[in-house]
Formats: C-alpha cells, sequence, structure tokens
C-alpha cells in the first residue's frame, strides 16, 4: 500500500463525488486549495444505481451546481440527464477525483488526517465527508430476508413480468416499483405500515397509485407489516391478524441509511433522537472533532428527507468560509 509523505498533505479530502461533493470540489478550485475527490464508486454513484426510469422531484435549475447550465428535456430530468450533466460539471471544472476507490478509515486530527482507502493513504489538514446514504437499506429483521427473492434495490420492472410482487413501504421509491410493475404485468401487492401513503409522495403520482389501490388493481394492506418471508409465500401482520400471500418477489423499499460506522470510527458522535444523527454545527458544518465536516444529506443521519440536492448545494460555500476563517 503506498503511503504519501507530509509533502504530499492536501488541504483537504472530500469523501464522495455526489453532487455536493463535486460541489465541495468546486469550492476547493475557487479558492486554490490542494484537494482531492475519493469516490468508492462511479462518479455520482448514488445517482447511477437509481432505477433506470427514475424522475427527479425538483427541476433541473434547482439541481445545477457550479454555474454550469442544467438544461433538460422535460420540466424534471431524468435520471440519465443526471449523470450527463454531471459529468460535464466535473469536466467543465477539471476537478481532481479518483473513483473505485474505497475509504476504509479517517484518522488522526485536524492538520494532520489520515485517510486511509484500499488503495492507498493520504495525509489532509481538514476532511469533508459527502457519502450520501444509499448504499446502506434499512434490514427488516425478520426470517425470511436474507433469501434472493427479497430486492432492497430496484432497477426497472421486467425481471418482474407476469411475477407475483410484495412492495414493502409507502414512500416515493415504493409507490414508483408498483406502479412500475403493475403496469408491465406483475400481480402487486403493497404492505404499508400506516394508514396512508407517506405524505411526500410526489403530487402527480398519487391520484394515480390511489385509484389503483381503490379499483383494486394493486392490493394494499394498511398498518400492517411483513412478519416473516418464505420460499413461495409471504406472512404480513395486518390489523385482521395474518394472512399469507403468494409471492415471487419482495421488493423491500424500506429507506436507506448513512455508513454510521464510517462516521463513528472517525470520531464523530452520533446523537440518539428520532434515529441516530451526527454531530455537527448547522452554520459551519464542522462535526464535534475539529476540521473533520459533513456536507449534503449525510448530515440528516436517519432522516434522509431533510436534505437534498436542491438544499445543501450551500454547504460547500459555509464549509470553506469556515475553514480559511480558522486557517487564517
Amino acid at each position: 500500500m503506498r503511503r504519501l509523505n507530509m509533502k504530499d498533505k492536501y488541504d483537504l479530502i472530500i469523501i464522495g463525488s455526489g453532487p455536493i461533493g463535486i460541489s465541495c470540489g468546486i469550492e476547493a478550485k475557487k479558492r486554490n486549495l490542494n484537494y482531492l475527490i475519493i469516490e468508492k464508486g462511479c462518479l455520482v454513484n448514488s445517482i447511477f444505481h437509481y432505477p433506470t426510469n427514475m424522475v427527479f422531484f425538483s427541476t433541473s435549475e434547482r439541481l445545477e451546481i457550479g454555474g454550469v447550465p442544467f438544461i433538460s428535456h422535460g420540466p424534471k430530468p431524468t435520471r440519465t440527464e443526471a449523470l450527463e450533466y454531471y459529468r460535464r460539471v466535473k469536466t467543465s471544472w477539471d476537478l481532481k477525483v479518483k473513483l473505485y476507490e474505497k475509504v476504509l478509515a479517517i484518522e488522526g486530527e485536524k492538520n494532520n488526517f489520515r485517510v486511509k482507502t484500499d488503495k492507498g493513504n493520504y495525509n489532509a489538514k481538514s476532511v469533508i465527508i459527502s457519502t450520501g446514504f444509499f448504499d446502506y437499506p434499512n434490514l427488516m429483521n425478520i426470517p425470511g430476508e436474507e433469501l434472493p427473492k427479497v430486492k432492497h434495490y430496484y432497477d426497472e420492472p421486467y425481471p418482474y413480468v407476469d411475477q407475483k410482487i410484495v412492495v414493502i413501504g409507502g414512500g416515493n421509491s415504493a409507490v414508483d416499483v408498483a406502479l412500475e410493475t403493475y403496469r408491465r404485468g406483475s400481480d402487486v401487492t403493497m404492505v404499508i405500515k400506516k394508514d396512508r401513503l407517506e405524505e411526500n409522495v410526489k403530487y402527480w403520482v398519487q391520484p394515480d397509485i390511489e385509484n389503483r389501490i381503490n379499483e383494486g388493481s394493486i392490493k394494499a394492506y394498511f398498518n400492517s407489516v411483513v412478519k416473516e418471508i418464505k420460499q413461495h409465500e409471504v406472512i404480513i401482520q395486518t390489523p385482521d391478524g395474518e394472512t399469507a400471500v403468494k409471492n415471487d418477489f419482495v421488493l423491500a423499499m424500506t429507506g436507506y441509511r448513512p455508513d454510521f460506522e464510517l462516521l463513528k470510527n472517525a470520531g464523530i458522535n452520533l446523537i440518539s433522537g428520532k434515529g441516530l444523527e451526527p454531530d455537527f454545527d448547522d452554520q459551519t458544518f464542522e462535526t464535534n472533532k475539529a476540521g473533520l465536516y459533513l456536507a449534503g444529506v449525510v448530515c440528516g443521519g436517519m432522516d434522509t428527507g431533510k436534505w437534498f440536492i436542491e438544499n445543501s448545494r450551500d454547504h460547500a460555500a459555509k464549509i470553506f468560509d469556515h475553514i480559511q476563517k480558522t486557517n487564517n
């Protein structure tokens, strides 16, 4: 493993090449700082793993970064348009990004951090973690969850043509999965923990899913949870008792979480409330560990609906204002 000496020290290392990680790289370049972005997958890895036909909730101008215009064909951009847009941003700013390199640990302290990856070690004065949350699904911890037919990620509907599908969840992802698979010939059953769909379901989709449920095209169990997954059926606990539903695939759209182990091992305190939330200053985005910052959706911890691209684009400027203020 290559070890960098002190003359190779960066002003900062940015972990994650999503839109906010890229935004941090742009801010570093604007301020003539020596930086490096490290990404464990491809560029904007989380967006790449979104469903193939996914359409953003936001309009394109609200996803723009670095002064590069984002023009989409429709009022709301698609996954493919976003992938191409952020590639162009990276190229336009000639950002320094190492792809397919996983960060294993963040050690040390301010002005002397050591970032260890599966390909090398790096020294940095400051570190920004902008890793998002999409790589770590919330597990249900029920019998049968380990079966191959259980999927926590959804790509496209065609593998499920003519199959009996159970979709777990009542948010946007679950609704999109239910509608897409239903329209490709799947027999769809939804299991929803609450007595209604989530309030944030996209307004242009909500009438569609409600109509399909009301007419019985998509079956739905409200106030219900999956108790056990078997090879050919799913056991659901409903208000009227247990029921068994014949089943070929389970698509568990139960949400995702940040890499809490990386945060905790780096020395960031995790605060218990509604769910785990990392300890950071909401003005500077510096964590309880001096010189270590958070940016983007990772700031929300388990509240993954708190931060989005459009309302965290300003994190980079606030972080770098604080870095330069405290280093002068």
